[in-house]
């Protein structure tokens, strides 16, 4: 910008001031990137005008870190320059992400309750974590009053929806935008040639490190289970990793979340709003604290929040089952509620701590000043080193394991332990031990027992996540596992000739293909759980687009007459002739050319076509009437449309714009604003029920359908 400005790569922006450095907005790992500049992290942060950033699923406001480094490596507090409102946005987060939650009670979370063997007093292992230390100690607030803050003869004015300016010596130094971009920045290793393929057990790192380290990803990983994905406290960026790496996102439905620290969690809420609907597993103590520091960051109630996932609670020593797989949840010793995990499946044990304190002569230090109970004390005493697997984190003392005691440790039970959680120039040198290594090119196969029937599994499993048939009911499996036959295909090989007789269905299974339609500009790109060339069997009608093979692909098909002979009886021939339809009407383009709909994934759209209606209008027609209820929804395709509020003109739509107020829809209350016509239009039709359904399925669009009109 200029020479008192300096532009964060990874977002945000540095102001040289003579108050010192003050840096406005914080996007996850900032301080990865502040740490390595001559002045280091600044004290002084100015909250952006929005905390979170909706279209990549995180705060921008993330503070922990730097007040972590300033508290406990410079002895010095943090000043946060805020409005009221944010600034209880910002306690609320603070609160449970460094002190963790004020009330606890984890009686329910363990089968016999406080009786259970190792049942902790938590409450003393936080204390004793926290000290004396109080909120005040890490941080002080500053109130921008009339819009305005001066510190040391550096003046701030906050200009609400513009951006913020800086001022010295009634000269201006510095003018920041309203809201912060977030950018990407992430190793992504080497990228597949071929899409991944998951495998039967494995485990792939998505990052070996902590959230100081500017060098390496923070630490988090996925464990491949019945080829299947299931994160592991995702670090920010893991979506797009995924993709870049050549991994389908949609192989991973479930996460399990450890603790509420910001290089655990952050990532968790970007694939709650990638796309399908996800599961999270993790305790009650531990969603609440989720649950609370989210709400305060997106302004969200807490019953909204909840529609974006499925939540598991776990049971301490309860066995759970995953992707077929035994799941054992225990608490780790940490600052705050923080959970680790066993796991059992064919003939392999693997274990992952999680942020854990795993130190016996600290553990005998913490428990003769009373902090353990008898049980818990046992429990924490004797780790089961017998595991196959093992996946230990490492750290700084006493929040973390020090390296230096697993380095002590008998060769044999060295050679099974991965560690995590620790920079490069931290590991020992010359050690059994193993070091996590990032990347997909680096995941873990050991070698495993293949379970029964595993290629049923594996055809059940493409069946369940094709949303076509995954309301099925049981019986119709059976059908389905003996009318579908595999078939391959070579990189560039043409699968389907546009004008020829459709004659079979096609799922695919590991690949991807193109779809190229004269009628579109968009070349549309399906991957593993999508399915095409479904329209000609229906409608009778010659193949309308040329497929071909753009990596090596494997499918599963399944002729017309059983194809058309499984669905009979069911909605999807209705579906299907009805998406054939919308389709000609070019739904693609206006899809992908909308502000709000052109980031879907093909899956989306494909979904949201089946339930679009295209209806013509004239001029003067008033689609929504402010005040009163409304049962649809619409996306203009053509025509001039315009907002009104109490008879005064907002904004006019553009093409592709949503138009409708998905909270009062939703509510059913009155509509805030009216949509009338200046022009004959051509439009979607959304009805309530279809549009509840598709978001339900696909909660990140709610997100951004919230903001669709700010």
């Amino acid at each position: 910008m200029n020479n008192a400005v300096t532009t964060l790569p990874r977002g945000g922006y540095l102001v040289k001031t003579s108050a010192g450095q003050i840096q406005f907005g914080s996007p996850p790992e900032t301080i990865k990137d502040t740490m390595v500049l001559p002045d280091k992290v600044p004290e002084i942060f100015v909250l952006p005008g929005e905390l979170f950033h909706v279209e990549k699923g995180i705060a921008v406001a993330e503070l922990e870190f730097p007040i972590y480094y300033n508290h406990f490596l410079c002895q010095k507090k943090t000043l946060i320059l805020c409005t009221i409102e944010q600034k209880k946005q910002i306690v609320a987060v603070l609160q449970e992400s460094v002190f963790g939650p004020k009330e606890i009670n984890l009686k329910s979370e363990f089968i016999d309750g406080e009786n259970s063997h190792g049942f902790p007093d938590i409450r003393k292992e936080m204390n004793f974590f926290r000290g004396n230390r109080v909120l005040e100690d890490l941080v002080e607030f500053a109130i921008f009053k009339d819009n305005k803050y001066e510190i040391n003869g550096t003046v701030i004015y906050r200009k609400e929806g513009e951006g913020f300016v800086v001022e010295e010596d009634k000269k201006e130094i510095a003018s920041i935008p309203w809201e912060m971009e977030y950018k990407v920045k992430y190793d992504v290793g080497a990228r597949l040639v071929e899409p991944f393929e998951a495998p039967e057990f494995g485990i792939t790192c998505l990052g070996p490190s902590h959230g100081f380290d500017p060098n390496d990803n923070t630490s988090g990983f996925i464990v491949w289970l019945n080829h299947r994905g299931i994160m592991v406290d995702p670090p920010v960026n893991s979506t797009e990793w995924l993709r870049e790496s050549n991994v389908n996102p949609k192989l991973i439905s479930h996460v399990i979340l450890t603790h509420c620290h910001a290089d655990h969690d952050a990532g968790t809420f970007q694939k709650i709003l990638e796309e399908s609907m996800i599961t999270i597993h993790t305790t009650e103590t531990v969603m609440d604290s989720f649950m609370r520091k989210y709400t305060a960051l997106t302004k969200l109630d807490k019953k909204q929040l909840y529609e974006l996932f499925n939540f598991n609670p776990v049971t301490i020593d309860k066995s759970i089952y995953i992707e077929n797989a035994e799941f054992i949840f225990h608490y780790s010793l940490h600052a705050i509620p923080t959970i680790g995990f066993r796991v059992h499946y064919q003939n392999l044990s693997f274990i992952y701590t999680s942020d854990h304190l795993n130190h016996p002569e600290t553990i005998d230090e913490i428990n003769s000043k009373g902090v353990f109970t008898k049980g818990r004390y046992e429990f924490l005493r004797n780790f089961p080193w017998h595991y196959d697997i093992i996946y230990h984190e490492a750290g700084i003392p006493p929040l973390h394991t020090p390296v230096s005691f697993l380095d002590s440790l008998p060769d044999d039970i060295k050679k099974k332990i991965t560690v995590y959680h620790i920079a490069k120039n931290s590991f020992p040198e010359n050690t059994k031990l193993k070091l996590a290594r990032f990347g997909i090119e680096n995941t873990l196969y050991p070698e495993i027992t293949p379970p029964k029937y595993g290629e049923a599994i594996k055809i059940l499993d493409m069946m369940n996540n094709i949303d076509l048939f995954s309301d099925f009911p049981v019986f119709k499996a059976r059908e389905f596992l003996s009318i579908v036959e595999e078939e391959k295909y070579k990189k560039g090989e043409q699968i389907i000739k546009k004008g020829t007789k459709g004659d079979k269905f096609y799922m695919i299974v590991l690949g991807n293909v193109t779809v190229k339609g004269i009628d579109s500009d968009f070349v549309k790109t399906y991957g593993k759980y999508e399915y095409f060339g479904e329209a000609s069997l229906v409608t009778e009608q010659p193949r309308s687009a040329d497929v071909f093979a753009e990596t090596d692909v494997t499918a599963l098909t399944i002729e017309k007459n059983a194809f058309l002979n499984f669905i009979q009886g069911t909605n999807l021939e209705y579906y299907l002739r009805h998406l054939a339809k919308t389709r000609e009407s070019n739904s693609w383009d206006v899809l992908t050319r909308s502000e709000v709909f052109g980031g879907m994934t093909s899956h989306q759209k494909t979904q949201l076509e089946t339930v679009l209606q295209q209806m013509s209008i004239f001029s003067e027609t008033n689609l929504i009437k402010e005040g009163e209820v409304s049962e649809t929804a619409y996306i203009l395709i053509s025509g001039d449309i315009e907002m009104r509020e109490n008879g005064n003109a907002i904004k006019k739509f553009k093409h592709g714009d949503f138009i409708g107020d998905i909270f009062s829809l939703r509510k059913s209350s009155p509509a805030p604003f009216s949509a009338v016509a200046l022009s004959d239009a051509e439009l979607y039709l959304i009805k309530l029920s279809d549009l509840s359904a598709f978001i339900q399925k696909n909660p990140g669009i709610y997100m951004r359908l919230l903001r669709a009109h700010e």
